[in-house]
């Protein structure tokens, strides 16, 4: 062991590769169907692609500056008020980043101190936790209450304290699919009334929402808005993942908090994707229709996996579904996740992964964001599962 070795002392010890890296490694080995990772697997919009090529040719190739284009967030904001009756300044209220992660990241890193204590709700995604630590607090874990995921209010309430300040919440929920409602949103609002507790929430599949819901946003309660940091994606929307193209909403007092982390982690995001998604979303038909479209694809997965011995659970929104294999087997979800990536064909992701401390209900996590070939394919394979 070299003497740098030794001086390393590792701030996430317990932290390898992601579960996701995992599995899509898996996947790749074993020539599977990759339902594991959330990414979409069909074409973009074409018109996306040349506005793209357009703003290259155009000469969009330096640096943004810093909270990102003017133009792309005067769209979020016309976007945000026309669905959300708020109001956002697109000066001081709106800040592009490189994804949502990095908004997520940032957020956390703008406000949270050593020994502060932010509340997770388990099963989370993955990188909520590990950017706590990273910025020197600590993640106190709430489970969402099974089987329809919801969240246990006067459990949140018994672990507030002084050090609590941030809780973070996830709607349109990865990996479950379920959803925040109004009376959430106001529980939210009445506990952290007369606190100094920020509020995080994750909406990146706010498009992404079935069977007639409406999409719940921090933005919609303005005294919840008033101590939020609003998180979304691009990628989600537009089916441009690889692109990591997210933003933030916040009030001036956080994003001015928020923009100073963001200057020294990325400055800012990429320039002529800007100038491209802002005439993109001049016309509100290139993402009015995400609903529907992902609705389609959700009914159409549950229609060929019928017959199978899985058990769909419930899902109101994100482009995951849960299936349950306890009829199939009693193995841990991790190893049956590989022997079905192995023995199958079909890779997925084991919700254990979510949990802090691997709770395991025999569920699995498929991602439904795909074309309808892939997924006739993956179900073909997935009915030839024997107990």
């Amino acid at each position: 062991m070299s003497a740098n070795q030794a001086l390393i002392k590792s701030k996430l010890p317990k932290t390898g590769n992601s579960i996701f890296s995992v599995m899509s490694a898996l996947a790749n080995e074993c020539n599977a169907i990759n339902l594991s990772q959330g990414f979409p697997d069909f074409a973009i919009s074409p018109e996306l692609i040349s506005l793209v090529t357009k703003y290259m040719k155009k000469g969009m190739n330096q640096y943004a500056p810093m909270p990102g284009i003017m133009p792309l967030r005067e769209e979020i904001a016309a976007k945000i008020e026309a669905r959300f009756s708020a109001k956002y300044n697109p000066e001081t209220e709106i800040t592009i980043t490189a994804g949502g992660t990095q908004a997520i990241y940032t957020a956390i890193a703008s406000v949270v101190r050593e020994g502060d204590e932010v509340i997770i709700f388990d099963p989370a995604y993955d990188s909520y936790a590990p950017a706590v630590v990273l910025a020197g607090g600590e993640p106190v874990h709430a489970e969402l209450k099974m089987p329809d995921f919801h969240i246990d209010w006067n459990e949140v309430k018994k672990l507030m304290n002084q050090r609590t300040r941030m809780i973070m919440i996830n709607t349109p929920h990865n990996p479950t699919g379920a959803i925040l409602s109004v009376k959430d949103f106001q529980m939210l609002e009445k506990i952290t009334a007369k606190t100094d507790i920020f509020v995080l929430s994750d909406e990146v599949y706010e498009h992404v929402i079935f069977d007639g819901y409406e999409h719940q946003s921090v933005a919609r309660f303005p005294k919840l808005a008033e101590r939020s940091f609003i998180v979304y994606s691009f990628g989600k929307t537009f089916h441009t993942t690889g692109w990591k193209m997210g933003y933030c909403l916040a009030p001036a007092k956080l994003s001015a908090e928020f923009r100073k982390a963001h200057q020294f982690m990325v400055f800012s995001a990429n320039t002529p994707i800007q100038y491209a998604y802002a005439e993109f979303m001049k016309d509100a038909k290139n993402y009015s229709g995400i609903e529907k479209f992902y609705q389609e694809k959700r009914d159409y997965f549950l229609k060929l996996i019928q017959g199978t011995a899985f058990k769909p659970l419930a899902c109101s929104g994100s482009y995951f579904q849960l299936l349950d294999y306890s009829k199939l087997s009693r193995e841990k979800d991790m190893d049956y996740a590989v022997k079905l990536t192995k023995d199958y064909g079909v890779a997925s992701i084991p919700v254990s992964a979510f949990y802090r401390n691997g709770t395991d209900h025999k569920l699995l996590r498929f991602c439904f964001a795909k074309s309808e070939e892939t997924l006739e394919k993956a179900a073909e394979r997935l009915h030839k599962v024997e107990k």
